[in-house]
């Protein structure tokens, strides 16, 4: 059969066809009709079978006929039945139809009930850069389909300027529902914070959770003390434990000392406790410290708790803190031993004092050698520490963990630490330059380099040693350990004493 004939055939099912003959005459004219066969299927657009006119909505659309499209689609995306609705609003981005109608046919599809309707909606406007209704618009932003919302806030954001868009985001962002408000909150530029305030401070009592810490986010850019004394009042009623995290955080970052009490009451908190042991090192109020005191030897408090109480202890710097974080070093958490080393890092940071650096020293040289879990912790927190090289140089000749060793021989360059015994380093660069582990190696090259430029002494056999670099640059994996050996090899060329 010919397509002339096929498309006769067509005609007369498309007349005289039960409802499944009329569907397939619709598709089949869809796909092999000419233009003139488009106003055809519009003749046939109140067709009672919805099957009929969710075909002809396709056939239109594919028969690429922008007139027809226009004659007919504009209706059939108010069609009663959602799959015909779904069609024709295809046909229309498809055939890139656009005008009044059809901006006000995809406005009300912003509120349809089927979600696949709302993306073509959505799609539709994107294609003719409009928003459509502003508020059916900014109303998607809480919709529960992200497919949806994540169009949506596109859009919102390409017009937020547009004055109907702007008017509705500021709307909804001072009481939309819930999940729009959030989103409307986060698209409403800075500058329109102080307009909106008075509901962003009523918003702190919102029954939603999520917006409660949204608004709180906002109102803690701003720098009145109106806004500071909400959050501080928000935090002392909330009781969901991610907003009072949120909270914690926010006035610990202003140093507001009135985070204390609460602070205090969410330390046993799983989700809060460890933002409340940061927030109570931060304000260091006497009544926090001792907090923190307790915190971190009280077993039943959640150990990421722990381990942030012995963080802000080092950081608070008090006379006691060294002792207090020096026996969690053997913690069976972690995570609290991490909090330790941290605490103790910033500790000496800081500068301790002449009679805590040995002990501190010693603690952290073992812990380097007997937790794995924080070797590049516990070596930061090393790091000037002169008392400890002759640990570290015992680390280094006996330790079996090639993470150690490359630790605690990156701590022997001179750029770190030096004492009296530092002339005798070079011998253990150039031997950890055959250590099996490349990390190791790369560690030796750049103390080598370190060595050589700071002592200013040439090593003995430098030949073999200039050799022995050049090969390990020509076996290295990684580029970081072949500029080490580079400098190593420059720094043996600029080096003007004779050999140690």
């Amino acid at each position: 059969m010919g397509s002339q004939q096929q498309i006769a055939f067509f005609l007369r099912e498309l007349e005289d066809g039960d409802t499944w003959r009329r569907a397939a005459a619709a598709k089949g004219l869809g796909r092999i009709g000419r233009d003139e066969h488009a106003w055809v299927l519009v003749g046939s657009a109140h067709d009672p079978a919805a099957e009929v006119r969710e075909a002809l909505a396709g056939g239109v659309g594919r028969l690429g006929v922008a007139e027809a499209g226009h004659a007919v689609l504009p209706g059939l995306m108010d069609d009663e039945d959602p799959w015909v609705r779904r069609r024709a609003s295809r046909s229309a981005i498809l055939l890139g139809l656009d005008g009044p109608a059809i901006v006000d046919a995809f406005s009300r599809l912003l509120r349809d009930p089927d979600h696949h309707l709302r993306i073509n909606a959505l799609d539709g406007l994107r294609a003719l850069g409009v928003p459509g209704d502003a508020r059916a618009l900014v109303a998607l932003l809480g919709d529960p389909d992200g497919a949806v919302w994540g169009r949506a806030r596109s859009l919102v954001y390409d017009f937020r300027k547009d004055p109907a868009v702007r008017t509705e985001l500021v709307r909804t962002a001072e009481q939309g529902a819930p999940d729009a408000r959030v989103q409307a909150l986060e698209l409403l530029p800075k500058h329109w914070t102080e307009r909106i305030l008075d509901s962003l401070v009523t918003g702190l009592r919102d029954e939603s959770p999520q917006v409660r810490r949204t608004v709180a986010r906002r109102l803690a850019d701003e720098e009145d003390m109106r806004s500071q004394d909400a959050l501080v009042e928000a935090l002392e009623t909330e009781q969901d434990a991610d907003a009072a995290e949120l909270l914690l955080r926010l006035l610990a970052e202003r140093g507001d000392e009135r985070v204390t009490g609460p602070a205090i009451r969410w330390l046993g908190d799983a989700t809060a406790g460890s933002s409340a042991a940061s927030a109570l090192g931060v304000v260091g109020t006497r009544a926090a410290a001792h907090a923190l005191r307790t915190a971190v030897t009280d077993g039943a408090l959640p150990c990421r708790t722990r381990a942030n109480a012995a963080k802000a202890i080092g950081r608070a710097g008090r006379w006691d803190a060294v002792w207090l974080l020096l026996p969690l070093l053997d913690d069976s958490d972690g995570d609290v031993r991490a909090g330790a080393v941290e605490g103790l890092d910033a500790l000496v940071t800081d500068g301790l004092r002449l009679w805590e650096r040995h002990s501190v020293a010693r603690a952290l040289v073992a812990h380097l050698a007997a937790d794995p879990n924080t070797v590049w912790q516990t070596h930061n927190a090393l790091i000037g520490l002169a008392e400890a090289l002759p640990g570290l140089r015992r680390i280094v000749d006996r330790s079996p963990s090639a993470d150690v060793r490359a630790a605690a021989l990156s701590l022997l360059d001179t750029h770190n630490a030096t004492d009296e015994d530092t002339e005798h380093d070079l011998a253990r660069f150039v031997r950890a330059l055959d250590d099996p582990d490349e990390t190791v190696r790369h560690h030796a090259a750049e103390g080598l380099a370190h060595w050589v430029v700071t002592t200013g002494v040439r090593p003995q056999d430098e030949q073999r040693l200039r050799a022995r670099l050049t090969d390990l640059a020509a076996d290295a994996s990684q580029a970081e350990t072949r500029a080490v050996v580079d400098e190593a090899l420059r720094a043996l060329d600029g080096c003007g004493r004779f050999s140690a």
